[in-house]
């Protein structure tokens, strides 16, 4: 389950696209935060995560992503998840997170969604 973490990030229409690879714990969450944070700061309030390569998120790496999506929450911003592996969607679901983020089967779905 140490599956080495990372990350890659763009910019599509003024929103954010982080895609990961690797398990989703302490260091996979503070780099997505950190590669949130250094975006917010120059305004972006649109996130969409791609978790096609992470199947397993743990509660370190799901609280970064609550505090990130308390954030955009606080900014009037959104965030969306897509390509999410069952379990992970599953863990969702149970935690009542698609009441405050979106879900989307895709990065390009997910772009329509906050359009």
């Amino acid at each position: 389950m140490d599956q080495e973490f990372s990350l890659t990030s763009q910019l599509r229409d003024r929103r954010l696209v982080i895609t990961t690879s690797g398990y989703v714990n302490n260091t996979g969450g503070q780099a997505i935060a950190t590669e949130f944070d250094r975006h917010f700061a120059q305004g972006v309030r649109e996130v969409i995560i791609n978790l096609a390569g992470s199947k397993v998120v743990n509660s370190v790496g799901m609280s970064f992503l609550l505090e990130i999506l308390e954030k955009l929450q606080d900014a009037g911003g959104a965030m969306v998840f897509t390509n999410l592996d069952p379990a992970v969607d599953k863990m969702l679901t149970i935690m009542g997170i698609f009441s405050i983020a979106g879900k989307a089967a895709t990065v390009d779905d997910a772009i329509k969604k906050l359009s």
